[in-house]
């Protein structure tokens, strides 16, 4: 694959990062002129105890107009791309707003709604603090090491005036203390930073503190990661894999919709996860997990998935997310697309990007199918349904949840790959899903329109040259089973399951936790949810022998399906003796592989699928 040439340049101790701006009177940022009535809003960020864990916030607004008596500022109640209401505001504390010397009355309103009597003033400055001790990519953290805080998180907006300029100070604990943002720096102005409208403050998180910066070059666009927390990444690996993410995710959209991007990276015990920005993301990662290369692909994954965002659903939206109500839930039953595609992508970007090869790939594919062929709450709830409920039900996970739910991200992937096979047989791989994300780019993306459910569907339909209701009721809006031996048999592979005869089917996960042997989960319809058994119970005995999590499977061993056991449990602290019987076993393994005999069109379109023979898959 060609690609640009891309440099890769030494950390520097400073922040080359920040492009200047200079400010204009009366609203402007350079050309732009803002519709809405123009205030002069700054914010100052300190931390000057941050071991308290306390970053302390001072508001200034200047320009407000003597008719309106009193001003109202609400914090958002949720942060773009993570949908769950969060109530930011339970976090603030000491509130206080001051005309000069003196101060104003005020009143809270709602949870996330504070309403200051002006008292006739044009000038007032609020002043607050929001406790920070929680290490997430959409939440704020404050240490003795540094401090990181997403805008929907920390600031308010005020009605009204969202499209203002808001120009944002920090003021560091300590002088070697640094700051990373994709926000641009005001000119003449020290550690100052302007948002040119309140959606823009919230899309770009603040990372300040003791970090490592790390700038590299890809399309002759400066890129930076900027790393907190120690472990064992090796920058002159890690770079030179996520240049060629960002080159092969440009050259499916034709080139990169930004001046500049920032990589911020935290390093904790055990965090996963990310959060997109137009110009930026948000990573956390266990700081030990770049030597195993399973671990390092995972890794590599996620800066795939994230990175892709800026295209799919900061500029390619669904119309729900067109203008963000930040007070509310906003709902859409295509989340599939923007998490599910996108999902879809970070497993396929890294191969085709030449860091992983085709075995590795199909082997993360069947890794995926696999959770999702053992997830049952894919008979329960469809997938448009799981999008559109996504506020009350992904991320508000309890014992039920894989009985009941199936995440819009992994059956989004799912039917991503059906939609990509789909289209690449009927047209000899000439089109694929790359078309449909070109597509969505040019009619949605770049003019940044939101997209209904309907609109989507023609695209896709266009795409494949093909009517695709059918399959939009069937896969979307019902539980019928994915059929992955019709899609892949047309690339000559299948779908093969790996059973263990010798454990029949029990129906519960156990896991030691503190000497205990906890239920943390019981299937839907299985032998042990038949006789009682539910998550939070402790498994005791089988025939009277002691259990454990780690013996479960070998003790099954000794029985056959059909056969009945006396099982042994703890239920709220009552025990329980109760007789079961073990049914047939479960698969708890799909591998995709190849067929036994190939055509020579099968043979053709796997390898103009991934540019890889059915041979060469045969023999690993």
């Amino acid at each position: 694959m060609n690609r640009e040439e891309c440099e890769l340049e030494q950390a520097s101790p400073i922040e080359p990062f920040q492009k200047e701006v200079h400010l204009e009177p009366h609203g402007t940022l350079g050309s732009s002129v803002y519709s809405q009535p123009t205030l002069e809003i700054e914010y100052q960020v300190a931390m000057p105890e941050p071991e308290t864990h306390l970053f302390e916030v001072s508001l200034q607004v200047r320009g407000w107009q003597p008719s309106q008596p009193y001003l109202d500022l609400k914090m958002p109640v949720w942060t773009p791309g993570s949908y769950l209401v969060r109530e930011y505001a339970r976090h603030l504390q000491d509130f206080a707003a001051l005309a000069g010397a003196s101060r104003l009355p005020w009143q809270k309103l709602s949870k996330n709604h504070w309403r200051i009597d002006l008292q006739g003033q044009n000038e007032l400055t609020v002043t607050y603090r929001v406790f920070a001790n929680e290490l997430t990519v959409r939440t704020n953290h404050l240490d003795g090491t540094h401090g990181y805080f997403n805008g929907a998180a920390l600031f308010f907006y005020i009605p009204g005036y969202e499209r203002c300029p808001i120009q944002v100070a920090i003021a560091p604990p300590y002088p070697h203390w640094q700051i990373a943002t994709a926000l641009p720096a005001v000119a003449g102005a020290v550690n100052t930073f302007l948002a040119k409208d309140f959606d823009t403050l919230v899309d770009s998180p603040f990372e300040v503190g003791i970090h490592r910066t790390y700038p590299f070059n890809v399309q002759g666009k400066p890129h930076q990661l900027t790393v907190w927390g120690e472990g064992n990444l090796e920058p002159s690996r890690l770079i030179p894999d996520i240049q060629k993410i960002i080159q092969t995710e440009a050259e499916i959209f034709g080139g990169l919709p930004y001046e500049r991007y920032l990589f911020l990276l935290h390093l904790s015990s055990q965090g996963f996860g990310g959060l997109e920005h137009k110009n930026s993301c948000s990573l956390i990662y266990q700081r030990f997990g770049f030597r195993n290369p399973e671990k390092y692909h995972r890794f590599i994954q996620l800066v795939a998935h994230e990175f892709f965002h800026l295209w799919n659903v900061k500029r390619i939206r669904p119309k729900a997310l067109e203008v963000f109500d930040y007070e509310q839930e906003n709902y859409t039953s295509s989340l599939w697309f923007s998490e599910g595609t996108t999902s879809f992508y970070d497993l396929v970007i890294p191969y085709r990007a030449g860091i992983y090869n085709v075995q590795a790939y199909l082997a993360a594919l069947s890794k995926e199918i696999t959770r999702f062929l053992t997830t049952p709450g894919r008979k329960v709830q469809p997938l448009s349904e799981s999008s559109f409920d996504a506020w009350i039900k992904l991320y508000r996970q309890d014992a039920n949840s894989p009985n009941s739910q199936m995440s819009y991200y992994l059956k989004g992937e799912m039917v991503s790959l059906l939609l990509d096979l789909l289209i690449r047989e009927r047209h000899g791989n000439r089109r694929s899903l790359d078309d449909v994300m070109r597509q969505m780019w040019e009619r949605f993306g770049k003019p940044e329109v939101g997209f209904t459910p309907e609109e989507l569907q023609q695209v896709i339909e266009a795409v494949a040259d093909v009517d695709l209701s059918e399959f939009f009721a069937r896969y979307l809006d019902s539980t019928a089973e994915l059929p992955f031996d019709e899609f892949l048999a047309p690339f000559g592979l299948k779908l093969q399951s790996e059973v263990d005869e010798g454990v029949p089917f029990l129906g519960c996960q156990v896991k030691t936790e503190q000497g205990r042997e906890a239920i943390k989960f019981v299937e839907y319809g299985s032998p042990a949810q038949r006789v009682g058994m539910d998550a939070g119970d402790e498994l005791l005995a089988i025939n009277g022998i002691r259990v454990s999590a780690e013996q479960l499977n070998e003790r099954l061993r000794d029985y056959r399906p059909g056969d009945t056991i006396q099982i042994a449990f703890f239920h709220q602290d009552e025990l329980y003796l109760r007789s079961l019987t073990l049914a047939e076993p479960r698969p708890t393994r799909y591998q995709i592989v190849p067929v036994e005999q190939a055509t020579a069109t099968q043979e053709q379109n796997f390898q103009g699928w991934l540019g890889a023979t059915l041979a060469a898959l045969r023999s690993s």
